[in-house]
């Protein structure tokens, strides 16, 4: 059924979206944009539905995509739109999806072989975290992992930031003073960055065994 209006209860559960706090009790986010949306539905993310503007009709870069089972597709009018997302331009579409359960992605990590982990200590810009993942995708890491005091990973800007490479990789939010001491127990090695350190990632040999990557914050 088509939306209209603004003052729709379900578009204002939509707009909650944009708050942490909403997006902690409803355990769902925003995806804004052509690219994105694409992405999700390419990888296949939980999706509750996917509003497009009515006037403009499904972008032609997701007519393959619509109509499946996994998500409901509403048509919205542009203000239901400048509602509900975060840019100043937005893009005539716009997904809900359901968080994944960060316990399971962290088991995973856990007992994979080899792994290759990216760690952020209290990386509180969202453009960053979301560029360290796209970084972490395109390098062939395993997983990330965000610590806390981390920018939230639902954050609309550190959504756009990955370019859709939270959709291609585990991201697992989590505490750290747990997560660290538990996987070295499990035989991985804890390599951090450091202002005194003698060697540079580049010289640094990363493919003996499992190494988890733990990042400083940008102070």
């Amino acid at each position: 059924m088509d939306i209209i209006s603004p003052q729709n209860p379900r578009v204002k559960e939509w707009a909650q979206l944009l708050e942490k706090k909403h997006r902690d009790k409803q355990h769902k986010y925003i995806i804004e944009g052509i690219h994105l949306v694409q992405e999700a539905l390419t990888a296949g993310a939980d999706l509750e539905c996917v509003a497009f503007d009515l006037e403009q009709g499904v972008p032609s870069e997701l007519a393959h995509l619509a109509g499946g089972e996994s998500a409901e597709w509403v048509g919205v009018s542009p203000a239901v739109i400048a509602k509900c997302t975060d840019t100043k331009t937005p893009q005539p579409v716009f997904a809900v999806a359901r968080k994944p359960k960060s316990a399971a992605g962290l088991d995973a990590l856990m007992s994979r072989e080899s792994s290759l982990v990216i760690i952020l200590d209290g990386v509180q810009d969202p453009g960053n975290v979301g560029t360290i993942i796209r970084s972490a995708d395109a390098a062939g890491a395993d997983g990330v992992i965000l610590g806390r005091g981390s920018a939230d990973l639902y954050n609309p800007k550190t959504i756009r930031s990955t370019m859709g490479s939270l959709f291609h990789l585990p991201v697992v939010e989590g505490d750290l003073m747990e997560i660290l001491p538990e996987a070295k127990r499990s035989g991985v090695r804890v390599i951090s960055t450091s202002l005194q350190a003698q060697d540079t990632c580049y010289s640094y040999d990363f493919r003996q065994g499992s190494c988890w990557l733990l990042v400083g914050n940008e102070a």
